[in-house]
């Protein structure tokens, strides 16, 4: 019989026990071992059954039990040791603190005016009680407007991987964002994050008897996970409202998690308020067509802006001074900003100018295929007197997001190229990302050679607590160094072994689901061998991630995995998109492959990945394998995760491993690169590169024994991994760059950037804007000291440069006149520039002619050029590229321009 209502029983704890509820609440407990072993001892079967979800286990134990917990000194002494070292850890002060400190002891930096308009209260503040029903904040407030560093900063991400226990993440770029939140807990950045909360989150898998995926939505209760949810003062629930075409309206709750330090805030739109299809806005991660992923992004953006509004006008907490847009999907928050600013009485140009100042935008995609996209009027329909942002007029709102740039499509809307034109900075998530990400968007800044797009790299970094097993921490890296190789390698056996174990008996509960019976599934038991070089695989399964690539050639991987010396086995697991019946075919072959009675315990694939399976199988493994095709692959930080416990890389020159690969820490799977090699040869290539390495440099080096019998070289890359890459692929090292390239100056930015040098700022580049067409290089002249013959120079001389310029009524102090000098390849195109700024000497010639003039010193041999250039500047430009323009020498123009040749 089926319940007409559901509703969650929240268990009485005894009073000496009621320190657990605050434990179970805060999600630090999922990174933090000593808290996870005392829920453990609660109830060891509980723990078990709950999935090791602490608000489950406790809605579970037996009273008995409860009752006699609450008489146990021992456990007590534990409970309130674990409550008093999250207290200690909330509420201390930690690395940001200590810069907050350091600059406030060197005095306020540039732009750091307490005057300038900044939001927070000082450090070492009280904080303020929040009223009923509210959730008090749990760590002290931001630093003071005179500090360099933001009061706080709003994370925005369409999905969070913060643990199992809160399913709300597909891929990596949600567990990217759940470490994100937690180093800036740990390091103390007071960050606030901002998402959606889904009724199904990403979908189950589990494969039918012929191996096809299937997915499974279950209904997440929200009471029934460690969720909070916001209240007004008098105890109503807060709603957020947003208007949809017609004047339709669209509610949404606000869940609150709190991730250590830093609060998490989830709109939910399935509200009673709402129609059925309103309801259903937030169903599913990355689900329905064009028009529910647009309704996602706006009550993302806009009701995420206005959720943080309501949350810091009932807890006190200090309103942001920077937002970060992680990847576009959460691009409308500037647009709700803007619209705050009108209604404050600004208008568009000068609130667009203050909104970009305190904006970050980072991008995760190499491929424009992989950024949302909508059509020009169904953005429209959403905007306007009748929908959304009615002070908006909606072609500006079409205006930050139109392809209006060579190669683009001009009736598209592209949520990557609004992040970037409402955010003053922006990055790629590794360095040949970074260099990808400004190939890509260079029509963006037209007359700019992609290196000086304005788009940084930072790369990803994966928290060392989630992701390294307890074995591993509690040995630490400083004492990988020291310890003995036949305890590392008994260490790597613990490990490998706990995979087996896992994997059998994920194995056992799939072929189960498959329609298996018990008496024909014997066979698991001999599944996998502890002592067998082990190699993982395990991610999303898109085309370009190659999930089958190891099935290139089925022959020779099936003798490399039965070889009678050296054998291998590979655990594989990954999801593909439910609408994506290309992946599910690429699922299919792998499983099928692995169902071969041959194989079957040497090669398995593990359905359902998520981040339970991903803690025991980055450990478990002696190879972590990353076959992308590059330069596809944006960063991929599953072999970091991998690389924190012991384990070799195994990876395509691609994301992080191009920038960080060494001998010393894995392999580099040489790529077929050229537009010469069809993507058949260029798979076929790269397979048989794959094979020649297992077999001929992986699997020798770790099954050659010493007289020990122990693989010393295999165990010297395992403690080279530990010591010298592991520090570097740490999120905390992630969210510390953020904070000093990024964050930082955002929030100088943002405080120089008060409503009168927000609107001067907007009128002075809508005046560029306007006398940029009859800016230009009108004369250039050049004389070489000492003299040389014709196309040629010493190393040494000086160019001395006379340039004359029109600039169409502006002012030397509106624009710099630059020589722009280097190398050159074969056709002319400088490298390796430099950039000499000119200078201004005379009043303007009766032509209106301004002379420039300066020299250029030729300081390198080889093919070199130069050219002029002519670029807006003013001190509130963040970088010289920021309005995409920039005046040239016409083609005609070859006067002095050869290249000298020495």
């Amino acid at each position: 019989m089926k319940a007409i209502r559901r509703f969650s029983v929240r268990p009485v704890l005894p009073e000496p026990l009621r320190p657990l509820h605050r434990l179970a609440r805060n999600l630090r407990w999922s990174w933090h071992p000593e808290t996870r072993e005392l829920f453990e001892s609660v109830d060891p079967e509980g723990w078990r059954e709950s999935g090791g979800d602490p608000v489950r286990l406790l809605g579970a134990v037996p009273v008995s039990r409860l009752a006699d917990l609450a008489e146990d000194r021992s456990f007590l002494r534990r409970l309130t040791a674990a409550a008093d070292d999250l207290h200690d850890y909330l509420t201390g002060p930690r690395w940001y603190q200590g810069r907050v400190a350091a600059e406030d002891r060197a005095g306020p930096g540039p732009g750091a005016s307490a005057a300038s308009g900044a939001s927070g209260v000082p450090s070492g503040a009280s904080v303020p009680s929040a009223p009923p029903g509210a959730p008090a904040p749990s760590a002290p407030p931001g630093p003071s407007a005179p500090s360099g560093l933001p009061a706080a900063i709003a994370y925005f991400s369409p999905e969070f991987g913060i643990t199992a226990a809160l399913p709300q993440y597909s891929g990596g770029l949600g567990i990217l964002a759940g470490d994100h939140l937690k180093a800036a807990s740990d390091l103390g950045v007071p960050l606030m994050g901002v998402g959606l909360l889904y009724r199904h989150g990403y979908f189950r898998q589990s494969l039918s008897r012929e191996g096809w995926q299937q997915e499974h939505y279950p209904v997440l209760d929200p009471n029934e996970l460690p969720l909070t949810q916001l209240s007004e003062a008098d105890g109503r629930p807060v709603r957020i409202p947003l208007t949809l075409p017609g004047g339709r309206p669209l509610h949404a709750r606000v869940w609150h998690a709190q991730v250590g330090r830093v609060p998490l805030l989830l709109l939910d739109s399935d509200v009673e308020e709402n129609g059925h299809g309103e309801r259903d806005v937030t169903d599913r991660l990355y689900g329905g067509g064009s028009e529910h992923r647009l309704l996602q992004e706006m009550l993302l953006g806009i009701g995420g802006v206005r959720a943080v509004r309501a949350y810091c006008r009932l807890t006190g907490h200090p309103d942001p001074e920077v937002f970060h847009t992680n990847e576009g999907h959460a691009g409308f928050q500037g647009l709700e900003r803007i619209r705050e600013l009108i209604a404050d009485g600004a208008d568009f140009g000068a609130a667009h100018e203050a909104v970009r100042a305190g904006t970050v935008f980072t991008t995760h995609t190499p491929v424009p295929a992989g950024i949302d996209r909508f059509d020009r009027e169904l953005v429209a329909r959403h905007f306007g007197d009748d929908a959304e942002l009615p002070g908006i007029e909606v072609e500006r709102v079409l205006a930050l997001g139109m392809e209006t740039y060579p190669g683009g499509e001009p009736n598209l809307f592209n949520m990557a190229v609004m992040g970037l034109r409402l955010a003053q900075r922006a990055n790629g998530v590794s360095t040949l990302h970074g260099r990808v990400s400004r190939e890509m968007f260079a029509g963006l800044w037209p007359g700019f050679d992609p290196e000086e797009v304005p788009i940084t790299s930072i790369t990803n970094g994966v928290h060392a607590p989630t992701w390294t097993a307890p074995e591993v921490t509690r040995l630490g890296a400083r004492q990988f160094g020291h310890l003995p190789d036949a305890e590392l390698w008994e260490l790597r056996r613990t490990l490998r072994k706990r995979l087996v174990a896992e994997a059998r008996q994920r194995l056992y509960d799939s072929w189960r689901q498959r329609g298996a019976g018990t008496a024909e599934l014997g066979w698991i038991d001999g599944v996998l061998d502890p002592d067998v070089l082990t190699i993982g695989f395990a991610r999303r399964v898109p085309s370009y991630k190659r999930l089958t690539l190891m099935l290139r050639d089925p022959e020779r991987l099936m003798e490399l995995l039965l070889h009678p010396e050296r054998p291998i086995q590979i655990v594989v697991a990954g999801k593909a998109h439910p609408a994506d019946d290309g992946g599910k075919r690429l699922v299919q072959e792998l499983v099928r492959f692995a169902d071969d009675p041959r194989v079957r315990h040497r090669l398995v694939f593990l359905p359902d990945y998520g981040m339970g399976m991903a803690q025991q199988l980055y450990p478990g493994c002696d190879i972590w394998l990353n076959n992308p095709l590059r330069p596809l692959e944006a960063c991929g930080t599953s072999g970091m995760k991998a690389a924190l416990n012991g384990c070799l890389n195994l990876s395509v020159l691609d994301g992080w491993w191009d920038e960080w690969y060494d001998p010393d820490f894995g392999w580099a799977i040489p790529t077929a690169d050229g537009d010469a090699i069809d993507e058949t040869r260029r798979d076929d290539l790269e397979a048989t590169a794959l094979y020649d390495l297992l077999e001929r440099r992986i699997a020798p080096r770790f099954y050659d024994r010493g007289p020990d019998g122990l693989p010393g070289r295999w165990i010297d890359m395992v403690r080279r991994t530990l010591t010298t890459l592991g520090p570097k692929v740490l999120a905390g090292r992630m969210v510390r760059e953020y904070v000093e390239r990024l964050y930082a100056p955002a929030a100088r930015s943002h405080r120089a950037l008060d409503p009168v040098a927000a609107a001067e700022l907007a009128t002075w580049k809508s005046r560029i804007r306007d006398a940029w067409p009859g800016v230009a290089v009108d004369h250039v002249e050049a004389h070489l000291t000492p003299p040389a013959p014709a196309g040629a120079a010493e190393l040494g001389s000086t160019l001395s440069l006379r340039v004359r310029v029109r600039l169409a009524g502006l002012a030397p102090a509106d624009v710099e006149v630059q020589a722009v000098a280097g190398r050159v390849d074969d056709t002319d195109r400088i490298t390796d520039a430099t950039h000499v700024p000119l200078k201004p000497t005379t009043d303007p010639d009766p032509e209106g002619r301004h002379l420039y003039e300066g020299p250029l010193a030729l300081d390198r041999t080889g093919p070199f050029g130069y050219t002029i250039r002519i670029l807006p500047t003013h001190h509130l430009l963040a970088s010289a590229p920021e309005l995409g323009l920039t005046a040239l020498p016409g083609d005609s123009m070859t006067e002095a321009a050869g290249v000298l040749m020495r």
